[in-house]
Formats: structure tokens, sequence, C-alpha cells
């Protein structure tokens, strides 16, 4: 039997509220991202999904990112 080590996901609004940048442009860049990536949908009730992120997901995000260069600069390297 497989067992997921998943224990929980953090909301897209919530990334972009620890990373301090617009929602809509966090969604931009996660688009890029696969389930592999740790990017999940999680659904509700009717229509009602949200974005969400497992640990590893808010990893891969932050590294996306900072390579797309018009990030925050707490986002970035340090030089």
């Amino acid at each position: 039997m497989h067992v997921n080590k998943v224990s929980h996901v953090t909301t897209i609004n919530a990334v972009a509220e620890d990373f301090a940048v617009d929602v809509s442009w966090l969604a931009e860049v996660a688009s890029e991202m696969d389930t592999e990536d740790g990017c999940i949908w999680v659904h509700g009730i009717g229509d009602d999904e949200i974005l969400a992120f497992t640990d590893f997901g808010i990893e891969t995000l932050r590294e996306l990112v900072r390579m797309r260069g018009d990030c925050p600069h707490w986002l970035k390297y340090p030089d």
C-alpha cells in the first residue's frame, strides 16, 4: 500500500501573503508547475477550488519566482 507523506498543504493565498506578492502574479508563476512539483488543486463544494502547495511545492515556487527576475528583492539570492 502506498502511503502519501504529505500531511498538509498551504493555499496560494497564504503563500502570496508570506512572499508579499500579488496572488494573481503568483498564480501565473505557479502555472509552470505540475503535481510532481508539489502543486495541487483542492476542490470544495460545487466549482469551488483553490491552488495549494506542499512544503516542497513552496520551495519549488520560490525558485521559480527567483528565476523570473521580477520578484521582490528579498526573494532573490544574496550577491
